[in-house]
């Protein structure tokens, strides 16, 4: 019979309980928590502190769809995610308030870091400022504040086509046109496509 030895028992139970990777291996991205699931399809709510710098996911790991300002993010990396603070029935005083976004948005300080880190991760090599770390999920729109899975490195600066739909989403969404977990959706799932439905071209 043989017998393990200590040290692998102890890598074993680490392993198993959730401790991450063994010594010398690369570490893997643990995303934030999520909070609850509306069903199939729906978007995470986040629970990722908006003044803690977020770990991104290995470099090269992530592939963005497209190229330039119509690119699509990586949906492993890049699925979307929401604020659960933001519902449809608060709207009003969320994010169809004059400045709301500006109470929420997370410090350059935290986002300059998981920026360039972001660019790691999906492989891009030009300069920083070439791109903006865009919230797939915008947060006019109730988009999670500083999660992984709703950060990007978007190719170009603002504005943009994305801004340009997030705009009138977030119009129909505050005028009772549509509601917000559609409104989500639809810039989460494929925002391009989205574009051409409500904004044209």
């Amino acid at each position: 019979m043989k017998y393990l030895s200590i040290a692998t028992l102890i890598a074993v139970a680490c392993l198993a309980a959730g401790g991450g990777a063994l010594a010398g291996e690369q570490p893997v991205l643990t995303a934030p928590a999520a909070t609850a699931r509306a069903g199939a399809g729906a978007l995470v709510t986040s629970t990722a502190s908006s003044t803690v710098v977020q770990r991104q996911p290995r470099p090269g790991s992530c592939h963005a769809r497209g190229t330039g300002l119509f690119s699509l993010p990586d949906p492993s990396c890049t699925p979307g995610a929401i604020d659960p603070a933001v519902t449809q029935a608060d709207i009003a005083a969320t994010i169809c308030h004059t400045g709301y976004t500006e109470t929420v948005r997370p410090p350059e300080s935290v986002t300059e870091a998981e920026k360039r880190a972001s660019l790691h991760a999906y492989g891009d090599r030009r300069p920083l400022h070439y791109y903006e770390y865009d919230h797939l999920v915008p947060l006019e729109l109730g988009g999670a504040r500083n999660d992984v899975r709703n950060l990007w490195p978007e190719p170009g600066t603002s504005p943009n086509p994305k801004d340009e739909l997030e705009y009138r989403l977030g119009t129909r969404v505050c005028d009772g046109e549509m509601k917000l977990a559609a409104a989500q959706l639809a810039i989460a799932h494929n925002w391009v496509a989205a574009y051409h439905r409500y904004v044209g071209g």
